[in-house]
């Protein structure tokens, strides 16, 4: 195994109703390039959150992670690869601030986990993933996704076409623009992992502009 992300890290954004396996996917996958993977959600003032979800059990059992790092504390540039989660993780991250208010319309921008991926998203040497429901994080920030050639789950496909994106409906399930890399949904995790690591490992190797 060529352990191309050796000291690097990978950011994941995550939130209750996560896909167990696709959380336990990251893990698995980048330590063996190198890789650290730091999960990273909005801990609302607490020093740590349980994040639960039953998307994976077929007795609805919950299941349960605990995660430390604030979003709103990390900065993108440290990532070699930055990712949100999919299922419905985006669109609790986009949780307007104060939590249960009834909102604000010029706050959608706000949420720090919406931050933290437009910071990545300016940065063009990292990775960006986004997996099936995922896109939902950008639709905050339409100019980020204007253009941008992407695939997502159908459930999102409104949003995204609304924000500009560029839906490419590949047979394979997943899409490269340049430094975003886009999934159909977690069946298709292993392709997505590959083109992850590959996408980096070309930015890596092309000379910067």
């Amino acid at each position: 195994m060529d352990r191309i992300l050796e000291g690097k890290k990978v950011a994941v954004l995550v939130e209750t109703e996560y896909i167990p396996e696709e959380i336990n996917f990251y893990q698995t996958f980048f330590t063996r390039y190198g890789a650290q993977v730091d999960y990273l959600t909005q801990l609302w003032g607490q020093p740590e959150r349980y994040l639960v979800s039953d998307v994976d059990s077929e007795s609805k059992q919950l299941q349960k992670m605990l995660v430390k790092n604030e979003v709103a504390d990390v900065n993108p540039n440290d990532y070699a690869i930055v990712l949100c989660a999919a299922n419905y993780v985006a669109c609790r991250l986009r949780e307007i601030p104060p939590m249960g208010s009834l909102g604000n319309p010029d706050l959608v921008r706000s949420p720090a986990a919406v931050r933290f991926m437009a910071g990545a998203m300016m940065n063009p040497q990292i990775v960006k993933g986004a997996l099936c429901h995922a896109l939902w994080i950008l639709t905050p920030l339409p100019e980020l996704l204007k253009g941008r050639k992407v695939i997502c789950h159908t459930v999102v496909l409104a949003d995204v076409i609304n924000a500009g994106g560029e839906y490419v409906p590949d047979p394979s399930h997943v899409v490269v623009d340049r430094d975003l890399v886009t999934g159909r949904s977690a069946a298709d995790l292993e392709l997505y992992g590959e083109t992850l690591v590959a996408t980096y490992n070309r930015l890596a190797n092309t000379p910067a502009e």
